[in-house]
């Protein structure tokens, strides 16, 4: 099955239980089309570059998947209908990295970073 990496971002005004439960809901939304979520992280109430439906911060939840197309554009239909949902992002991937994604890793451990001047 194709692999994919989703990212979610819900309203700020939800608690961060809501929050999750939400990420949960859309895993078994998946599950039951045939699909298994492989990993999901919760990044937390971040700010965002512009506001999006008056809102200026949001909860980032992240998801990586192996699921039919199907399953996938169920789950992506009913995320646009829900009301706590402000935005999705779905990136098809040849193959999921091990270990947390680059935005829950601290700074030290990030490879590749040019030093500060």
């Amino acid at each position: 099955m194709p692999l994919y990496e989703h990212v979610m971002i819900a309203r700020q005004d939800l608690s961060n239980a809501q929050a999750e439960s939400l990420v949960e809901h859309f895993g078994t939304v998946l599950a039951d089309n045939g699909g298994n979520v492989v990993d999901s992280e919760y990044w937390g109430v971040k700010t965002m570059a512009y506001k999006i439906n008056k809102n200026r911060k949001g909860h980032y939840a992240f998801l990586k998947t192996d699921a039919p197309s199907g399953a996938v554009q169920e789950m992506e239909r009913l995320m646009r209908l829900h009301d706590d949902v402000m935005r999705v992002l779905t990136i098809k991937v040849d193959g999921h990295e091990d270990g947390p994604s680059v935005q829950m890793q601290k700074r030290d451990e990030r490879e590749g970073r040019r030093e500060r001047r």
